[in-house]
């Protein structure tokens, strides 16, 4: 475990800082593929978990994956995941209802 807790803006920048420049010249429509091939991973890492085979290190990446391909998606549309995390679950109490 890290000495220091990232916020999510900090990964954000992290992968903005290091990926930006070939995320947006793949663009949305491309990146958004390849976010769902790392959901697809994940599901199957989920799927193993569940049958019994030892693989929560692979589950962790694959967690890990999901969330830098959602970082990376949001830099190129121009979206804050840490305003959009605290307009929707945050302000004014947040959403009524069910997650």
């Amino acid at each position: 475990m890290p000495d220091t807790a990232m916020t999510l803006a900090a990964f954000q920048q992290l992968i903005r800082d290091r990926y930006f420049e070939t995320d947006n010249a793949r663009g949305a429509p491309r990146t958004w593929l390849w976010f769902c091939e790392e959901v697809g991973e994940l599901a199957e890492a989920i799927a193993r978990r569940e049958r019994g085979e030892p693989i929560d290190a692979n589950l962790a990446e694959e967690f890990a994956d999901v969330l830098a391909w959602l970082a990376t998606l949001a830099n190129i549309t121009g979206v804050d995941l840490t305003q959009a995390v605290h307009d929707k679950y945050i302000a004014d109490g947040g959403p009524d209802g069910t997650k």
